[in-house]
């Protein structure tokens, strides 16, 4: 079945992606790599900012309305909308203690995300990797290495415009099945949608396609392993773990189902490795040429940079040429870690566009990517740690940051003008 969100707009045709030209797009993200700047939409604010119904509907059928046929846009009013993704969003034990309020024995995390807010209000898909089970307090809170965070976690991101999360990835397993299940009730509670995780074969085989503005975009999940914390045999379908042949499939039923484009989020590579290794490269091959488009790298716990990977129609599984985005690693979008890029990541924006050519066939592409570079600041009073993700362009424009020094000011510009050089240098040098 199919995990469909629909945000009010009227449903189409179910269509095909096909990326547009290469030289046009790299032309395109070069300039937005310089810029920097924030994702930008003419769209109005996200559905996600304000909430939306997300409900599982059976997938495309004989019975569904004969009118979708007529909601599918022209060339004269093509379809647009943005995806936007975070990293690793994490939570070490020093981050609780400022963010308990003992009247009503809650956590709020929402001051993290005060500042970028706004921005995934231009977003209409919005997912980042939830790098840490909401089990429960009845589990214990922990930090590394096994974490176990407040469910309210879970809220603060829906309430920051958060739509999906990735719950694939090395810490699913820090507290057993039983931390799976809980996690994934906690996260649909709060409205948002876990991809790569499961509590049961029924689950592990939903797919996941969430429509916006008419365009369909499917969403997959999966991790290199589990910390050496085994996944119960009886339970396999509870991770899904990166496989050539698992992930060619799920792509596959994706595209059979009506996905106009496919979101790959990938927790592979070496952590605090700023450039990609070769197996991950190969990886976001195999799953560009079974039919992805964006691919969402997580893990290194430090930004990667960005690429356009082609296929070519002989090593595509689909018999065409094959060009997919990937950002290898997104880096820490919310962590106690600091230092080395540890506590710099990116806000990575695609936008896409979907539109009737003159055949009449349904093309899906992205015309142009942005980063928009962010910082974890971290302010200290009262024994208490207090975190703010920062869009490093925006505050340095602004100035306007309570408390902040003229040396954190500084060390923001060293920290943009070098995630800036690093991603650019990485295009340069190809």
């Amino acid at each position: 079945m199919l995990e469909r969100s629909r945000n009010g707009k009227p449903a189409g045709l179910w269509g095909w992606a096909r990326p547009f030209p290469l030289l046009v797009f790299l032309a395109l993200m070069l300039s937005a790599c310089l810029d920097g700047g924030s994702p930008s939409s003419s769209h109005p604010a996200s559905p996600a900012a304000t909430g939306i119904d997300k409900v599982a509907l059976p997938g495309p059928s004989e019975s569904e309305p004969a009118e979708w046929a007529s909601q599918e846009p022209d060339n004269e009013s093509p379809a647009e909308a943005t995806l936007l993704a975070v990293g690793d969003i994490m939570v070490h034990m020093p981050q609780l203690p400022a963010y308990y309020d003992p009247a009503n024995k809650r956590y709020d995390f929402s001051p993290w995300f005060e500042r970028v807010a706004p921005l995934f209000r231009h977003g209409d898909w919005v997912i980042g990797n939830l790098e840490t089970p909401l089990a429960g307090a009845e589990l214990k809170y922990t930090g590394f290495p096994r974490f176990n965070a407040p469910a309210e976690l879970a809220d603060a991101l829906r309430d920051a415009g958060f739509d999906l999360v990735s719950t694939a990835n090395n810490h699913a397993m820090d507290r057993g099945f039983a931390g799976i299940e809980r996690t994934l009730a906690n996260v649909r509670k709060a409205g948002l949608l876990p991809v790569g995780t499961a509590g049961t074969e029924e689950e592990a085989e939903r797919l996941t396609i969430v429509e916006r503005n008419g365009i369909r975009m499917g969403f997959l999940a999966y991790t290199y392993g589990t910390n050496g914390i085994p996944v119960p045999a009886d339970k396999a379908f509870a991770v899904a773990l990166i496989d050539p042949d698992r992930m060619a499939s799920d792509i596959r039923r994706l595209r059979e189902s009506g996905a106009d484009a496919v979101t790959v989020s990938l927790h592979f590579g070496i952590e605090y490795q700023k450039l990609p290794n070769d197996e991950q490269r190969r990886i976001v091959r195999a799953v560009v040429g079974s039919g992805a488009d964006i691919v969402l790298g997580s893990h290194p716990h430090v930004a990667q940079p960005y690429d356009i990977v082609e296929i070519p129609a002989s090593e595509s599984a689909l018999g065409v040429v094959r060009r997919g985005i990937v950002i290898y690693s997104l880096g820490n979008f919310i962590s106690n870690q600091t230092g080395n890029g540890k506590d710099v990541g990116l806000i990575f924006g695609v936008h896409l566009v979907k539109t009737r050519g003159a055949d009449g066939e349904y093309l899906t592409g992205w015309d142009r990517v942005e980063t928009t570079p962010t910082w974890v600041w971290i302010a200290k009073k009262g024994g208490k740690r207090y975190y703010t993700i920062l869009p490093l362009k925006q505050t340095l424009a602004n100035h306007d940051v309570p408390g902040a020094t003229d040396a954190e000011y500084r060390q923001m510009k060293t920290l943009l003008d070098g995630i800036d050089r690093h991603l650019h240098s990485y295009q340069q040098a190809k």
